[in-house]
């Protein structure tokens, strides 16, 4: 029979989380985690698998973290407000005080060996949001509130593309007023939005 665990999974994801956000995937030694964690190497071994093992329980972990979050986009009641939900939502967890700044699916992987499949498997998951955003501007199509003419993988890279910036604005040190007023310079180049004059 498996030894049952000894520990509160969700509070030793939630400190493994830390420092792989911190020190990304490859700074994050097995020293760090441990001294995190408040395990022995052997239990998370034995819990995970390995470091990587470890790694991928965290990215799902942080999935679960952010899933109020998708479902306020999906609940928008247009395409714009969805992609807005989508940057502002994104700006208030990203400047969080109970987390660090940023984004751990693009801190975690920053700087990495050339080996190393972690660049890859966080550009997948991103790329998750690409599709999950796609969907929902073609909902809005089919609704009528966003230009049928409108290409929606290129929206939803290009409101991505923002996001990202914003994660890496916000590591390093961007307020939460300045990333807003910058979300709001992006929105002005959206589908159908009014020329000021």
């Amino acid at each position: 029979m498996a030894r049952p665990r000894k520990f509160d999974e969700h509070e030793v994801l939630d400190r493994a989380m830390e420092v792989f956000w911190q020190l990304g995937y490859d700074g994050a030694s097995m020293a760090e985690l441990t001294k995190a964690m408040n395990l022995n190497a052997p239990s998370i071994y034995f819990a995970f698998g390995s470091k990587r093992g470890l790694f991928d329980a965290v990215l799902e972990h942080y999935d679960l973290h952010r899933e109020h979050y998708r479902d306020s986009i999906l609940d928008a009641a247009t395409a714009r407000e969805a992609a807005e939900r989508f940057l502002f939502g994104g700006i208030e967890w990203l400047t969080a005080s109970d987390e660090p700044p940023g984004c751990l699916l693009v801190q975690a992987g920053l700087a990495t060996s050339a080996a190393s499949d972690i660049p890859a498997t966080l550009a997948c998951r991103r790329g998750r949001i690409v599709a999950f955003m796609s969907e929902r501007f073609e909902q809005g199509q089919l609704k009528g509130n966003l230009s049928k003419e409108a290409d929606v993988q290129a929206l939803a890279r290009y409101m991505l593309m923002i996001f990202n910036g914003l994660c890496v604005q916000a590591a390093a040190g961007s307020s939460r007023e300045e990333l807003e007023a910058d979300a709001r310079r992006a929105m002005m180049g959206w589908p159908d939005q009014p020329v000021v004059q």
